[in-house]
């Protein structure tokens, strides 16, 4: 959620990104627009360059949220994020522009701000085509107070790039308003994200909101009569019990990297989405994080390798949290938005707006049949005579996981599981 305001009198923007890892199939890009229309104004190394800076965006968001939360789990969309901000740039200009889009981690003078958004249009395009087995749905919508006017170019900018909806709110009636968003954003994501705002005042001018929901079927289910309670290790000396899913003599990518220490298996749903689990040996998790960078998830996935492991076990979840991002966001650079310097005068036209609050809010279900969200025992290799070997792999304690479209490249949610109750 971003929120604006000016230093004479408070006015607020406010905007809200939230992911609930779940599916549904309303389309909202792409009601008016042809597959010839979106296609002509981008190239697919626009989209690549686009799906790199959001890996390189998540991974410096996932790190700064673990710095601020050390102990806990970490569920996000940075895709969502992005989305928002990148809509939010479209009323931006000068220095406040720059800040947001160096931000989001483009190259400026590699990459215009025509491109960026065509870019963006162009993925939002692409991941709402409806599909047979992934569900995915993601769009945004404004909420205007009634007496301010928007720009009419801004709207139609908004519309045409981000498809994004705008709808009239009596700030002035801060509980209706809060209201009418919560409605919009629970309906949009099947009730996963239930309270997205909860402190409007009659300040506020604008609130911007963003939304992915994803559901996903794993392509080798688990079976439910296999679930077992199991200990999972948060740490050297504490434990809890978890129910513990189980799938045997299953062949899938899979890749150690002894360099930096971690495991992983990628589990693919039925249709264009993966899930890569990344398991980091015991004690090693802040070495796997510190080397987070797009370069070392395109080593993984370009050295993932079918292989049978005889029984994979992964926890059954449900985590979910809620950010304010404004801290993180101006380590990251993007810090003048939140100033009295801001200049958002492509929204209004008037330069007394700023961001006062980034809200994001996440969560996560894994489970036997599939995802759905709005993210000391070791693994146990052993080696076997002969190319083909067979491992157990165990996912007992902390361990990472992001999900990815296969098509796009594009990382729709990022988790650190520390414990899964």
């Amino acid at each position: 959620m971003l929120a604006a305001g000016s230093a004479l009198q408070e006015k607020t923007v406010m905007a809200g990104t939230s992911p609930a890892v779940l599916g549904c199939p309303d389309v909202t890009l792409g009601r008016d627009t042809t597959v010839q229309e979106v296609q002509e104004n981008v190239t697919p190394m626009d989209s690549l360059t686009l799906s790199s800076s959001n890996t390189d965006f998540a991974f410096s968001l996932y790190k700064e949220l673990v710095l601020k939360n050390p102990d806990e789990n970490i569920v996000f969309s940075p895709f969502s994020i992005s989305t928002a901000l990148a809509l939010l740039s479209l009323g931006a200009k000068r220095n406040t522009l720059k800040e947001i889009l160096e931000g989001l981690k483009f190259n400026l003078t590699e990459t215009s701000e025509e491109d960026i958004h065509q870019g963006f249009r162009y993925l939002l395009y692409l991941l709402s085509q409806p599909r047979d087995q992934v569900q995915i749905s993601t769009g945004s919508a404004l909420f205007v107070e009634k007496h301010l006017q928007i720009l009419a170019e801004f709207k139609e900018k908004a519309r045409a790039l981000y498809q994004a909806e705008a709808f009239t709110a009596d700030f002035q009636h801060p509980r209706e308003a809060t209201k009418l968003i919560n409605d919009y954003v629970r309906k949009q994501t099947q009730g996963k994200i239930k309270e997205l705002v909860s402190d409007l005042d009659e300040r506020t001018l604008m609130v911007l909101v963003n939304y992915i929901y994803f559901k996903g079927k794993w392509k080798m289910p688990f079976d439910p009569r296999d679930t077992f309670n199991s200990e999972f290790y948060l740490d050297d000396k504490r434990s809890v019990k978890v129910p513990m899913m189980k799938i045997e003599e299953l062949t899938t990518p899979y890749f150690r990297d002894d360099e930096l220490s971690c495991s992983m298996v990628e589990l693919k749903y039925t249709g264009n989405a993966s899930a890569l689990f990344i398991l980091p040996d015991q004690g090693r998790m802040q070495q796997v994080e510190a080397s987070l960078q797009p370069e070392t998830l395109r080593k993984w996935k370009d050295s993932l390798r079918p292989s049978r492991i005889s029984e994979l076990h992964l926890p059954k979840f449900f985590i979910s949290n809620d950010y304010s991002l404004e801290d993180v966001l101006t380590v990251l650079g993007i810090r003048e938005v939140f100033s009295t310097q801001a200049d958002l005068s492509a929204i209004t036209g008037t330069t007394d707006l700023r961001v006062s609050q980034v809200v994001h809010k996440a969560v996560l279900d894994v489970a036997e049949t599939g995802t759905e969200a709005a993210a000391a025992t070791g693994v146990k290799i052993q080696l076997r005579c002969g190319k083909m070997y067979s491992m157990t792999m165990c996912f007992n304690r902390p361990f990472l996981m992001i999900i990815s479209d296969i098509n796009t490249h594009v990382v729709l949610f990022m988790a650190k599981v520390i414990n899964p109750k």
